[in-house]
């Protein structure tokens, strides 16, 4: 249980015009008034967000609305560097928490904000519930998403819950953790009974963490509008996405619908769980000029190994490639539902200059649907993997149902009573 502040501060009805920074520098609950009160920064704001709360014990924030006046105040940004916090770069947020404990955002409606309107950084114990976000996020100089725009929690944030959010219209991350590499990575987290509408990013993504639990999230519209991905800086959309070290999570029961790019990203998972997630994409393949693989396992952090991951119960449906791309050992792939795969129809007879050509060391990587791979950012052949009772259907998934690089041992695997069949599903 998180203590309550002793103080109550009631903001004033109507709309609050702020040149600079609303500083919380107490225990308190913040409230608006029942009749509604809006904090909105003028054109001349400057500022980190337009509440900022560093240092401090046991407050909380409700009943407010707040709006950053995008229209007036944005202007590009670029991601920002690797060796900074979000934090300390990015000004013109909504709520700032800094080295903060014991926080409670409740009830919140931000709007308009330019970069992050809810960004949490070096911070336990906080639980943001019951917020609604829209029409967040700034851009880079040459159009595209920065990241911001959503939930950021960063730098080593701890025991901390994201529930009842709704996310609309964002430009960058819907709801999301980072650290720097240096920087402790973020721990015992929840994200649960979300909802994600339009990001041209990641909907949810666990960034260097441990014990993080994403459950019965809903996730829809992913990677659009399409000219705001950010396709020269890596910036592939995914439903969930991984990045950094993250062990000892689990995703769950989570809704992804109509995502251009990939439906979960595993980049730097390990020793976790992906159960009973739904990924559906029902337009034809050029309806997703960024889409890619349903779930994709990848190393790209040097402190961990792809293994011992449960992949179990999954329901993936019109992916413009492949089902699961494998890569590592000691995993279990069962009991998933993997439906109309390679809607782009690959086959040996496109050129190389095709978009279904991946390359001569690993020609049937896109048109497989379970494909395991001799690696991704690093060598890591796959195996010593379970393979068994997946339902497998596509444009020739009978007979390439799995696939395997030149550099992996099929016999090095467990595969069994998994059913591979030919289909097509007909779209309008």
């Amino acid at each position: 249980m998180l203590a309550l502040a002793a103080k109550e501060i009631t903001l004033k009805p109507g709309i609050t015009v702020l040149d600079k920074p609303m500083v919380i520098e107490e225990s308190v609950q913040l409230l608006g008034a029942p009749t509604g009160s809006t904090l909105k920064a003028s054109p001349n704001f400057k500022g980190s967000a337009l509440i900022v709360v560093k240092g401090v014990k046991n407050f909380n924030i409700q009943r407010i609305k707040l709006d950053g006046n995008r229209q007036l105040l944005e202007r590009p940004f670029p991601i920002a560097p690797y060796d900074k916090a979000f934090a300390d770069f990015y000004p013109l947020n909504g709520i700032l928490l800094d080295n903060c404990e014991g926080a409670i955002l409740r009830d919140l409606d931000i709007r308009n904000v330019v970069n992050f309107p809810i960004l949490v950084t070096r911070s336990k114990q906080v639980r943001i519930q019951s917020v609604r976000i829209e029409y967040s996020g700034s851009r880079d100089s040459a159009g595209k998403n920065n990241t911001t725009g959503g939930i950021l929690l960063e730098e080593g944030t701890s025991d901390f819950e994201v529930r009842f959010a709704k996310l609309r219209a964002i430009r960058g991350n819907g709801i999301w953790t980072h650290s720097r590499y240096e920087s402790p990575r973020n721990r015992d987290g929840l994200i649960q009974e979300c909802e994600v509408n339009g990001s041209a990013r990641d909907a949810i993504q666990v960034g260097h963490a441990t014990n993080i639990r994403v459950l019965q999230n809903a996730m829809f519209n992913i990677g659009f509008p399409i000219d705001l991905v950010d396709m020269a800086n890596g910036g592939i959309p995914v439903g969930i996405d991984t990045a950094g070290n993250v062990d000892q999570s689990l995703y769950a029961d989570n809704l992804i619908q109509e995502t251009n790019g990939k439906c979960i990203d595993l980049d730097g998972f390990h020793h976790g769980e992906l159960s009973r997630n739904r990924c559906i994409n029902a337009k034809p393949a050029n309806a997703y000029p960024q889409g890619h693989f349903g779930i994709v396992l990848n190393n790209t952090n040097p402190d961990m190994r792809s293994e011992d991951v449960l992949i179990e119960d999954n329901e993936i449906e019109g992916m413009k490639y492949g089902g699961i791309f494998l890569i590592g050992r000691n995993h279990i792939v069962r009991k998933n539902r993997m439906r109309f795969l390679n809607t782009s129809k690959c086959t040996e007879s496109h050129g190389k200059g095709f978009e279904c050509y991946f390359g001569e060391d690993e020609p049937g990587l896109l048109r497989s649907g379970i494909y395991l791979g001799k690696g991704a950012e690093r060598p890591d052949p796959a195996k010593n993997n379970t393979i068994e009772d997946n339902l497998i259907t596509g444009y020739l998934m009978h007979e390439r149902c799995l696939g395997y690089s030149p550099k992996v041992d099929p016999k090095s695997q467990k595969i069994g009573h998994n059913i591979c069949v030919d289909a097509v599903r007909k779209t309008k």
